[in-house]
């Protein structure tokens, strides 16, 4: 076979530290663009992104030569500090530590995009640590809560 050819879909899932509520309506839309660019630069597409004012959902097309670590640190390391300078009231952003990346199959897209513009509906009923433990059985993924929400 002569070219490499891959379909990675990954929906990632992670928080502002200790969950503080700095994504504001108005700036959401702006990080959620922000995030396409990062992603465009590292060869990779921003399917879609939903998330509220203490986490963020993106729905990636990741590329086939860039790891998804290296992806989610230039995500979230580029987007702090892109946040950061967009007023005094952003000025001490973080993200969490890590993240959560679940695979998808592009027949699932569809669903994905629809749970990613709920999402604000979503969380008048769950938290999201709640909503991420399910993510974590769902995918049957072993952790230790004492790392966890870091």
């Amino acid at each position: 076979m002569a070219e490499t050819l891959t379909s990675l879909l990954v929906h990632v899932v992670f928080s502002t530290k200790d969950r503080a509520d700095l994504i504001t309506p108005e700036i959401e839309p702006r990080l959620f663009s922000y995030f396409g660019g990062i992603a465009r630069k590292m060869d990779s597409r921003l399917i879609d992104a939903g998330g509220t004012s203490n986490h963020v959902h993106l729905l990636i097309s990741q590329s086939k030569n860039v790891a998804l670590a290296n992806l989610l640190q230039e995500l979230k390391k580029s987007s702090s500090q892109w946040i950061k300078g967009q007023g005094s009231e952003f000025a001490k952003f973080h993200w969490q530590d890590g993240y959560g990346g679940f695979s998808i199959g592009a027949s699932q897209i569809p669903q994905v995009k629809s749970y990613l513009a709920k999402q604000k509906h979503h969380h008048r009923k769950i938290t999201f640590q709640e909503e991420y433990l399910e993510f974590l059985k769902k995918y049957e993924i072993r952790y230790n809560e004492k790392y966890l929400w870091r």
